[in-house]
């Protein structure tokens, strides 16, 4: 199932305009809305697959009237209701009630080294590598998650069925299409796939252009 996130090759969104790229946050406020979701994500209650998925439920109204920060909070607020970290009442602004995970709190002196840590998502994995370097694939035709209906994958809509070539192996990575749903982390061989723009769009300013996707293996079959 697609949702109001998958935009990429859209007709009808007009010109993609680049936004200036030396300007860190453009509001003050942004700055601290990077700050409070990291500083959530600290709690341990849910990973980057389900905090993503959260945004992408995002109501299609919502969605598209939210400013990129806007997404970030209302994915955030939903999150941190569905999993008891905020109750109701504390969301409506009365003083908070002790919380358990106080001591998982993120505190000032230990942020550069958790940010530097960071969260990498390579992991060994029992599923066999089926494809190498410069094999001809093909991703499956609908870009639905297999395990949940309506559920999160990294197939976007746009390199539904269409034929890449593999640019790289990337090792074997946690499954999003299985972590954002509590499914365990599943995880598989990850590569990056090419796809020639003529393939993918059908009136491409720059045919011989590719854009270069990582993509999963279950997301792959042999281009026989």
């Amino acid at each position: 199932m697609t949702r109001p996130h998958d935009m990429g090759g859209r007709y009808g969104d007009g010109a993609v305009i680049p936004e200036n790229e030396s300007v860190k946050f453009k509001e003050d406020w942004h700055a601290r809305a990077l700050a409070v979701t990291l500083a959530s994500g600290v709690l341990g209650q849910w990973n980057i697959d389900i905090s993503r998925h959260a945004r992408e439920k995002l109501s299609p109204t919502d969605y598209a009237r939210f400013s990129y920060y806007e997404k970030w909070m209302a994915g955030l607020a939903d999150l941190l209701v569905e999993t008891g970290v905020v109750d109701a009442r504390e969301y409506a602004a009365a003083d908070p009630a002790p919380s358990p995970l106080a001591e998982r709190a993120l505190r000032a002196e230990h942020v550069d080294s958790v940010l530097a840590r960071g969260g990498p998502a390579d992991r060994p994995s029992q599923v066999p590598q089926l494809f190498s370097v410069g094999d001809t694939v093909k991703t499956r035709k609908i870009a639905a998650n297999c395990l949940v209906d309506g559920g999160h994958t990294r197939l976007p809509r746009y390199a539904a069925g269409m034929r890449g070539r593999i640019v790289r192996f990337h090792g074997t990575h946690v499954l999003p299409d299985s972590a954002a749903h509590h499914l365990g982390e599943a995880p598989e061989p990850l590569y990056a796939v090419a796809f020639r723009a003529a393939e993918l769009w059908a009136h491409p300013e720059h045919p011989d252009d590719e854009v270069v996707l990582d993509l999963w293996q279950s997301y792959l079959v042999a281009d026989t």
